[in-house]
């Protein structure tokens, strides 16, 4: 299961400046929610690798380092994570009927994954589509 550590990716000391309490409660809901997604794909894919945090918390100078980040990304207010998915077996899970239901359920929507090739990105805020798989 993901962590917070590893969601802050040490971060939270490096730029400590630039946490807030709301960043600090939004990290912890958003790696909540992922967690209860991963219990769903493993539940569903027992031999599944284990996953880790690819992006978790972004200030916003690491953001504006990040190639093809979005200016305004969920990850800098700590509404995002991308989950590492070399094997594509996220993505492919979360594209099914059962991974659609469980993003509904535990109120997560996700950016299509051919946009995210080696992760997936999810996120506990709806985008201006409203889409629960959506294009960036």
């Amino acid at each position: 299961m993901l962590t917070l550590e590893q969601y802050w990716m040490k971060r939270d000391k490096a730029y400590a400046s630039d946490l807030t309490d709301e960043i600090r409660e939004n990290a912890a809901e958003t790696v909540r929610r992922a967690n209860l997604l991963l219990e769903k794909f493993y539940a569903d894919r027992p031999n599944a690798v284990k996953r880790k945090v690819n992006s978790g918390w972004r200030p916003p100078a690491v953001n504006q380092k990040t190639k093809n980040a979005a200016p305004k990304s969920n990850h800098m207010l700590a509404r995002a994570v991308d989950i590492g998915d070399q094997d594509g077996e996220l993505d492919k899970w979360l594209m099914t009927v059962s991974g659609q239901n469980a993003l509904e359920e535990i109120g997560l929507w996700m950016e299509h994954p051919s946009a995210t090739p080696g992760w997936a990105h999810v996120q506990i805020v709806p985008p201006r589509s409203g889409k629960r798989v959506f294009y960036p």
